[in-house]
């Protein structure tokens, strides 16, 4: 079967993923769009320029929306990265130029047919990946966003360098908003075999430092280079393969959960329908509390932008 994904935006995030997907020869077909015609055509030629010293073969369609009908997955990699440069670390300034750009690329993969699943990168993505949903009207476990599965792998990493050891043998999950209130679940996480409370005690680890990390990770890169891209990228493609593959791997992404009403990051099997099944973790009453306020903010920021 014929593996298709689609890429919109292809700034330094949609067009990091886009080279991944030609590089690892993850899809069959690739659909690269963005409003910059020379940006997106230069882009293709380079990748097709790459492909003699690759060991695979990709097909490039620039700037087609109709070429996304039968496509498996489409990454939203939208945003405007400048604005993401505020004194609060806020990404819900992007909020007022990507809601607006969302809205009118949503309508356009409606009208073309699309019955895939979505993967939102685009900032706020809780927000947008709700926005999306609402305008494509694709059913909530078809539309996706990367949520927290970048900041688990960023608190893994933290963890994994505190303890000295690889960040995949960090068990364990961020929750809640991709942004200022999203949280570790500590109750979740699990290293060296046994919970990572158990040994924060016996080794005196600073559990709210880690988490603090974790959290403000993606401002430490963009502070130093001025945007992100290598590990969002790699988190989306990940979810893209996730679904393409019908892998039922377990991911925290952003998924509409139904007990809250809103789209957050909380982890559910991932396959070829998105979302095949949602977990139930059992939370501390803190934690539980600190998701349901992660929710109240994003069910309000997302009331607001579809009011304008």
């Amino acid at each position: 079967m014929t593996r298709k994904i689609g890429v919109i935006g292809m700034g330094n995030v949609g067009s990091t993923a886009a080279h991944y997907i030609v590089a690892s020869g993850y899809a069959d077909d690739l659909v690269l769009i963005d409003k910059r015609e020379e940006k997106v055509v230069a882009d293709a030629g380079d990748f097709e320029d790459a492909m003699a010293n690759l060991p695979t073969h990709t097909n490039i369609t620039v700037n087609d929306y109709s070429a996304l009908s039968d496509a498996d997955v489409i990454i939203s990699a939208i945003g405007k990265i400048e604005l993401q440069n505020n004194d609060n670390d806020d990404r819900f300034a992007e909020l007022p130029f990507t809601s607006t750009q969302v809205k009118e690329v949503a309508q356009k993969i409606k009208d073309s047919g699309f019955h895939g699943v979505i993967v939102a990168i685009t900032n706020p993505v809780d927000v947008i990946t709700s926005i999306y949903q609402e305008i494509t009207g694709l059913p909530k476990n078809k539309v996706l966003g990367t949520g927290t599965l970048l900041d688990s792998a960023r608190m893994k990493r933290a963890v994994a360098q505190e303890l000295d050891i690889d960040p995949r043998s960090v068990v364990g999950y961020n929750l809640g908003e991709h942004g200022n209130s999203q949280f570790t679940a500590w109750s979740t996480v699990r290293v060296l075999g046994r919970p990572i409370t158990e040994i924060a005690a016996e080794r005196n680890l600073d559990l709210d430092k880690l988490d603090t990390e974790a959290r403000t990770g993606g401002f430490t890169v963009f502070h130093g280079k001025g945007y992100t891209n290598y590990g969002v990228a790699t988190a989306a493609v990940k979810l893209a393969n996730a679904a393409i593959t019908d892998a039922h791997e377990e991911l925290p992404v952003s998924n509409y959960r139904k007990e809250l009403g809103t789209y957050l990051s909380y982890p559910a099997i991932i396959g070829r329908d998105g979302v095949v099944e949602q977990l139930q973790l059992k939370l501390t009453d803190e934690e539980k509390k600190k998701l349901q306020t992660s929710a109240d903010f994003i069910k309000t920021k997302f009331a607001e932008s579809m009011d304008k």
